[in-house]
């Protein structure tokens, strides 16, 4: 039972197709080329014929006195490719005489062939078959004394056997070369794909550190090739960012865990009482707050993944929303100085509410984690023709440019932040996600030592 949908190698698929199409065209080329040899030879050769004819009636209008017998005599023609029969025949069409012994039931009267005034007619001539008859009247002193008729026979005129060989050795010899070149072009092509898929074979193992010929001088493969390891070099930090996001995640979760367990076996234990309970008993709720937050945004980043997380777009006006975002936030950040500027006029946007807020939020947070002692956070509002533009600049310690690419990937924290806040590493991750749930986005302007620049993108009321 044959197989479906068998594989074939690239080299071997593109090469048995390229050759089928250049042997199709090969044929048609042939075809058309041995038309044109047969229509050529069969023109040139009824031209000799008529050369002939006009040649034999100028030899019999140039003599006065009889008609000589040079009728066999066709040297200088050297018309080697064809051997016509020659007639010359009176006014009335009864044949004189022939550069060829006639025989006895042969035809007398050729008054038939006569007829008409076409360079060329085809008639048939027994028992030989089908010949192509040129004619050239014969006139002395402007009376129609004769005619001249060259006959050759139909196979004759239109054999180019030889003609044909060479164009087949032509043609074959084209084909050998053609092929020759797909081979090599076909190779050269497939080479470097098949060093991506086989250094896409050892990434799927593992073993991220490939090697691919750089500086290709086709453009598109260069570009695959160029794409493809910078994938690869990706893919090596999310795996590396993976493994630290397990460790991490369960250092996360655990640590506020053990602090709640110790707090609260403390109390149990009598080991603190009064007032000092109490206030273990407050620590071990903030643990708790905490941890509720960190797996509050796990939850919040699945069940935005799945598009589970209902998003509601109202009209809004954009400077009474952030000032409201922003008074909540003041009254519990009073380390930093934040300045906004508003819009002149105030500006409609659609939006949420609500997911607004947690963007921005998160935003001003991360801004002042940046800060490390005191600084400025600045926010400002541009309008645009069919968008509103917010963006959140402070003057902190900035992100590592190794950590750009990478900040709005999920579970991914910095090396500024990894051990000096605690978290998950999905804020950016799930405010991107947030913004674009609402038709806009997220996006990182610049960071630098001086500062951090992100840019809220939001869709203009209509």
């Amino acid at each position: 039972m044959l197989q479906k949908n068998k594989k074939t190698t690239l080299l071997r698929y593109w090469t048995s197709r390229y050759l089928a199409t250049l042997l199709i065209g090969l044929a048609i080329i042939f075809l058309l080329s041995a038309s044109w040899i047969r229509h050529t030879a069969f023109t040139n050769r009824i031209e000799m014929m008529t050369f002939l004819a006009e040649e034999t009636v100028y030899r019999l209008t140039d003599t006065t006195d009889k008609m000589p017998n040079f009728i066999d005599e066709r040297g200088r023609l050297q018309m080697r490719e064809i051997d016509p029969i020659l007639y010359i025949a009176d006014a009335d069409g009864n044949i004189l005489t022939s550069n060829r012994p006639m025989p006895p039931d042969s035809i007398k009267n050729v008054a038939t062939w006569l007829e008409g005034d076409k360079e060329y007619t085809k008639v048939s001539l027994m028992p030989q078959g089908e010949h192509y008859l040129v004619k050239k009247p014969i006139y002395v002193d402007e009376a129609l004394y004769g005619w001249v008729l060259v006959l050759e026979d139909e196979r004759h005129l239109t054999q180019v056997n030889q003609a044909y060989g060479q164009l087949a050795l032509l043609i074959g010899a084209l084909a050998v070369l053609g092929w020759g070149a797909i081979y090599f072009l076909s190779r050269r092509l497939a080479a470097p794909i098949k060093q991506v898929a086989d250094a896409a074979k050892q990434i799927q193992g593992g073993n991220y550190d490939v090697y691919l010929p750089e500086n290709n001088k086709e453009q598109e493969v260069d570009e695959l090739v160029t794409s493809f390891k910078e994938m690869a070099t990706k893919l090596e930090q999310l795996e590396k960012t993976r493994t630290e996001l397990l460790a991490g995640v369960t250092h996360e979760l655990k640590t506020p865990v053990t602090s709640i367990s110790g707090l609260l076996q403390a109390v149990n234990d009598g080991v603190v009482t009064g007032d000092e309970a109490q206030a273990f008993i407050q620590m071990a709720l903030q643990e708790t707050t905490k941890m509720k937050t960190m797996v509050g945004d796990l939850l919040a980043f699945n069940r935005f993944a799945v598009d589970a997380l209902p998003v509601h777009i109202e009209t809004i006006y954009m400077n009474e929303i952030v000032r409201n975002i922003v008074q909540q936030w003041e009254l519990l950040h009073e380390k930093q100085q934040l300045v906004v500027h508003y819009l002149e006029p105030d500006a409609e946007i659609q939006g949420d509410v609500v997911r607004l807020q947690q963007i921005l939020t998160n935003l001003l947070t991360n801004a002042e984690q940046a800060i490390e002692q005191q600084g400025t956070i600045t926010i400002t509002i541009e309008q645009e023709e069919k968008r509103v533009i917010m963006t959140i600049q402070d003057t902190g310690k900035g992100i590592l440019p190794e950590d750009q690419p990478f900040i709005f990937e999920r579970f991914y924290r910095g090396e500024n932040k990894k051990y000096a806040v605690r978290g998950l590493g999905l804020g950016l991750s799930l405010s991107k996600m947030m913004a674009q749930s609402i038709g806009g986005d997220l996006q990182l302007i610049n960071s630098s030592e001086a500062g951090t620049s992100f840019e809220i993108t939001l869709v203009k009321a209509v």
